[in-house]
Formats: C-alpha cells, sequence, structure tokens
C-alpha cells in the first residue's frame, strides 16, 4: 500500500454494495470530507491501480461501468427520477448516485458476461446530474435518466417496480427519496388517465364556478347503516354537493356495505329530490380481492351513484383496473390516500407525494387528496401548491420554491380535482379558496356534522361561507386581507354560519412542515 495514502481508507462501493477501499477498485475521486466520515484527499494525490476494462470478470464500481456520466444529453423520450441521496459516511457521492441508477435499471452485484448479449449503454440508467441539497449536509440531488425501452407501456406496477424496487433498501445508502419524475408525452399517452377528469366532472354535475364541498361522515367507524344514511341526507340537503364514506370504512360486522349503499343512496336522492341539485356519496368499494371490488362497484352503479371510492392501500395494480371500470360505466372515481404519510412524509427517505400524484394522474383516478395547508394534516404551503399544480395543469413547469424539480407535460390528458381534507372548517373559507381556487373538493367532516346546531346547519354554514368568499372574490377583492370581515358579515345574515365561526373561529394547527421545498437561501432587503 502506499505510503501517500491516509490510513484511513477512502471507499467506493464495489458492485455487490460492499464499502472497498479506493484503491482495490483502481479509480480516483476526491471523498465527501471529514463532516461525511471520509477522509479529504489533496489534489496531488495519485494511486497507483490500473482501471479495469468494462468487460474485466469480477466487481468494478458503478461510476465506471457507466452508470455516472455528466455528458449525458437526456433525450426527450426518457424518464428523468430526480432521487435525494444520502450515502453512508464514507461513500462517495457520486458512486452512490451510480449504484442508485444501476440498481434501478440493469446492474447486478459483479460483471456478467450476458451484457454483452443486450445494448448495454441503451439499457443502462445514467445519473448524469449530481448536486448537494441546499441546506442539508449530507445530502445530494441524483438526477437519472431511463431509456424509455425499459418500461411496459400503461404499466404503473412496471414503472414502479423498477424505479422504486430493490434500490431502496441497499446497504451503502443511509436514505434515499424519491423527490420528482418528469414522465414523457410518448409515455404518458400509453395511459388512460382520469376516467372524466375535472372539466367532465362538472359537466356531469352541472357545478360551475366554485370549489365543490364535501364531507366525511363521522364517527368513521361504529354507525348503523340506517344512522349512516341519515347523516348523509342531512349533509346534503343543508347545502353539500358530496358526502364521503372514511378510508377504514369497508364491510364490517357493524355496518355490512350493501346495508351502507342502500341506505346511504337513499339519502342521497332524498336530497336530490328536495335541492334539484345533482349529489353524490363516495361509496367505498375497497375490499379483500379485485373481484370483490368489482361486485361493489357493480351494485353502487345499479343504485345509481355518481361516484365510487378506493383506497391507495389496494395497490396501484387494482386502481388502474377500477379507473378503467370507471371509465366504461361512467362512473366518478375517488382515492383516498390512506397510508401514504408512512412513505411520503419523511424528508430523507420515501416518496415524494407529488410523485405519488403524477402515478396517480395516470392510473386513472378523477379524485386525490392532496393536503390543506391549513388543516390537521401535513402540507406545506409551497409544496401543497406543487402537489395541486400536478394533479390540474396541463403543463407544470420546473419550480423549486414549489418542490417541483422537472418540467411536466400532461399533453391532453384531463386532469385530477384535488381534495382537500382534514380539521377544515368555514372559519378558514377564504385561506382555502385563495390557496386553491375553483378547481378543488373541500371536505368538512368535523366541521359539518360537529356543527352545534346539527348536520344540515353545518352544511349550510360551509355552503353560505363558500358563496360569500367567492362572491368577494369575483369582485375583486382581496380575499387575505379582507376574507374574515367577508365571513362576519355573512354571518349577520347566517345564524348557522354564525355558529360556526364562534365555534371553531379560532382553531388553527400551527405546526412546523416537515417537507418543505430546498432552496437556496437569498438575501432580502
Amino acid at each position: 500500500m502506499s505510503d501517500s495514502l491516509s490510513e484511513d481508507p477512502i471507499y467506493l462501493l464495489d458492485r455487490s454494495g460492499i464499502r472497498c477501499p479506493l484503491w482495490t477498485l483502481g479509480s480516483r475521486v476526491t471523498s465527501a470530507g471529514p463532516e461525511r466520515g471520509g477522509t479529504d484527499v489533496s489534489s496531488d494525490v495519485v494511486v497507483e491501480a490500473t482501471t479495469p476494462d468494462r468487460w474485466d470478470p469480477g466487481v468494478h464500481s458503478y461510476a465506471s461501468m457507466g452508470y455516472y456520466d455528466e455528458s449525458y444529453e437526456p433525450k426527450d423520450t426518457d424518464i428523468i427520477a430526480v432521487f435525494r441521496v444520502t450515502p453512508q459516511p464514507g461513500v462517495d457521492p457520486q458512486e452512490a448516485a451510480a449504484a442508485v441508477a444501476g440498481e434501478s435499471s440493469t446492474a447486478t452485484w459483479t460483471v456478467v458476461w450476458t451484457d454483452r448479449l443486450t445494448a448495454n449503454t441503451h439499457y443502462q440508467a445514467k445519473c448524469y446530474h449530481l448536486e448537494p441539497v441546499p441546506g442539508r449536509d449530507g445530502e445530494y440531488l441524483a438526477f437519472v435518466a431511463y431509456d424509455i425501452d425499459l418500461f411496459e407501456e400503461g404499466s404503473i406496477a412496471n414503472l414502479t417496480s423498477s424505479i422504486i424496487g430493490n434500490v431502496f433498501g441497499f446497504k451503502p445508502l443511509a436514505a434515499l427519496r424519491l423527490e420528482d419524475m418528469h414522465i414523457p408525452i410518448a409515455y404518458v399517452k400509453t395511459f388512460q388517465g382520469p376516467a372524466h377528469g375535472v372539466v367532465m366532472e362538472r359537466e356531469m354535475l352541472n357545478k360551475y364556478g366554485r370549489p365543490l364541498l364535501g364531507a366525511t361522515i363521522k364517527p368513521k367507524l361504529g354507525l348503523s347503516a340506517r344512522n349512516y344514511g341519515r347523516v348523509v341526507y342531512e349533509a346534503c340537503r343543508g347545502g353539500l354537493d358530496f358526502t364521503k364514506d372514511d378510508e377504514n370504512i369497508n364491510s364490517q360486522p357493524f355496518m355490512r356495505w350493501r346495508d351502507r349503499y342502500l341506505y346511504a343512496m337513499e339519502g342521497v336522492n332524498r336530497a336530490v329530490g328536495e335541492t334539484g341539485e345533482i349529489k353524490g356519496h363516495y361509496l367505498n368499494i375497497t375490499a379483500a380481492t379485485v373481484e370483490d371490488m368489482y361486485e361493489r362497484a357493480e351494485f353502487a352503479k345499479e343504485l345509481g351513484s355518481v361516484v365510487v371510492m378506493i383506497d391507495l392501500t389496494i395497490g396501484y395494480s387494482a386502481m388502474q383496473s377500477l379507473a378503467y371500470w370507471a371509465r366504461r360505466n361512467s362512473v366518478l372515481l375517488h382515492l383516498h390516500r390512506a397510508g401514504h404519510g408512512t412513505y411520503t412524509r419523511q424528508k430523507a427517505h420515501g416518496v415524494s407525494f407529488r410523485v405519488i400524484a403524477k402515478w396517480c394522474r395516470l392510473i386513472g383516478v378523477d379524485h386525490a387528496h392532496a393536503g390543506t395547508v391549513v388543516g390537521k394534516l401535513e402540507g406545506d404551503p409551497a409544496t401543497t401548491r406543487g402537489f395541486y399544480d400536478t394533479l390540474r395543469d396541463d403543463h407544470v413547469p420546473a419550480n423549486r420554491a414549489n418542490g417541483i424539480y422537472v418540467d411536466q407535460d400532461w399533453g391532453s390528458m384531463p386532469g385530477v380535482m384535488p381534495v382537500a381534507s382534514g380539521g377544515i372548517h368555514a372559519g378558514q373559507m377564504h385561506k382555502l379558496l385563495d390557496l386553491f381556487g375553483d378547481d378543488v373538493i373541500l371536505q368538512f367532516g368535523g366541521g359539518t356534522i360537529g356543527h352545534p346546531m346539527g348536520i344540515a346547519a353545518g352544511a349550510e354554514a360551509n355552503r353560505v361561507a363558500l358563496e360569500a368568499v367567492v362572491k368577494a372574490r369575483n369582485e375583486g377583492r382581496d380575499l387575505l386581507k379582507e376574507g374574515a370581515d367577508v365571513l362576519r358579515a355573512a354571518a349577520k345574515i347566517s345564524p348557522p354560519l354564525d355558529v360556526a365561526l364562534t365555534t371553531w373561529g379560532d382553531v388553527t394547527f400551527d405546526y412546523t412542515s416537515t417537507d418543505a421545498p430546498d432552496v437556496v437561501p437569498t438575501a432580502t432587503s
């Protein structure tokens, strides 16, 4: 061993994922420095070793195999993934990024001669850009390009198996997060997309110029089917457009699914008859098997439901199958993102919800929960705006202030209607409208059913508040400055709204978000 080398070796990853001393791999690299657990390497340190040929048998570094290539220019048809990479102490960031590209495409732990039977460089994913994350020591953003030929057309299952398959368990990585993806138009066009989309939904409901209103039935568990139907009726006749099953209402001993469907639709139909408006209840068809879900969906359609609901926990293939069913049968498909927080909320590891939002748009749901900012659930304002843009807009340009790292062009694919739900109430209506605009469903569960004057009064309070702030917005008033005054003025002629503002007016959920965008701090005057 050369005397010029430090007693503490510099490490690269070999293709088995083992940390190998630099000199055993025959490469040269600058380590991440003492703060990452590595050792500083001065520019005059030379490692006496021979770089192996690409096809020499044995273990090579990922970078030397072609999985890191700063000269690569992504093609228009490439799928781009942006990873937040946190290498283990002593692991070189470039090699870690190359390992992510390799392990999510063609690499294995050693050279295999069968690589020569393929167009190997064509199928290799390539990390073409690597940068440190501002303000996050030891974390790096790796931009990885994948050739479109690596993926089955129109299959979210195949896409996700490749991009988030084995690589998230790779030992040399302390953490790994998929932050964003660019899906090229050539691949977007292989998917159905939303069964109906925002525009067609408004045509089906004949509701324009305002957000839609909903409520999740509470308590979420324990009600009998008859009492459940009564809640649906009261909320819909009071002024809501939708009511909703919660994620964990399926078919339990206290209320079987068929009974719930019958009583809920009775409530919807009575409210439609009294108000003259089209109403709906999200009948949760989530079940143990896809066959069971089809049975429940068909029964919901027979009862005349305009919408059915699924949970994210059923899996991407089942979601895609039911999106096809929803389009064939002209039934809206609502997605509750149950379980997403287990992998979207952690800053350094998992999958960002902006990526889940893109997958769900490809899959073909009509509604998707996307955060509230002002409610009880996780939601940084800028990040949440990025989620909403991803679901609704035709073209979403890169905007790091909103956490969007790459452009996304959806072509003619319809948008998904975002849903804001969880801890919101009538006193926040002006903030919600300012944040999200018209194309959103605002769901007030406790903020409807917890109203002291009753469920119908809670629904009326929300409807009056919404119409008041929409009118003020259309008159050109500043909702953030004048919204509270607008609501108080409306409350003078609406006792239910007055009671709602008195009950919940000072309720807030002001906690620091765990998933704010990473941007370079700039000086302010």
